[in-house]
């Protein structure tokens, strides 16, 4: 499970450095939501959202930040999903650098909600073999 198969290419924008002329942490974390959300469209878990009445919600996140990014750059985020469980799932993201190097890893953990029972709902069939399909292994 060490290969990542979606990758989001984004541009540093100036507007993201912190008064020491590197990209500040706030930034990194736009970025994994960017390459989450990124992930939930390919596999198809967002559109399935809207007509059903659920969807993913964030439960945790968490960031390590390695290397400093800096202006002007860019950055691919390299996204997979770890694990899927009854009612949640773990995404893992890599952020690359311009020189190929890793700048930070951060891990996820979604919950499939519905917002109209305002309760957890299990993970579905459709998103399970999506994901299945993209990773290339069986979850």
């Amino acid at each position: 499970m060490s290969e990542f198969h979606v990758k989001l290419p984004l541009r540093i924008d100036w507007s993201e450095l912190d008064i020491l002329a590197h990209v500040n942490n706030v930034a990194y974390f736009k970025y994994i939501q960017a390459a989450r959300v990124n992930y939930w469209e390919i596999s198809g878990l967002l559109p399935m959202s809207g007509q059903m009445k659920f969807g993913p919600i964030l439960l945790s996140t968490s960031c390590k930040f390695i290397k400093p990014l800096f202006y002007p750059g860019n950055i691919v985020v390299e996204t997979r999903i770890e694990f899927i469980k009854n009612t949640s799932f773990g995404m893992h993201h890599r952020i690359i650098n311009d020189n190929s190097e890793l700048a930070a890893e951060a891990h996820d953990v979604i919950v499939t909600y519905d917002f109209e029972k305002n309760e957890k709902v299990a993970v579905s069939d459709h998103f399970r073999q999506s994901v299945e399909q993209i990773e290339g292994i069986k979850f």
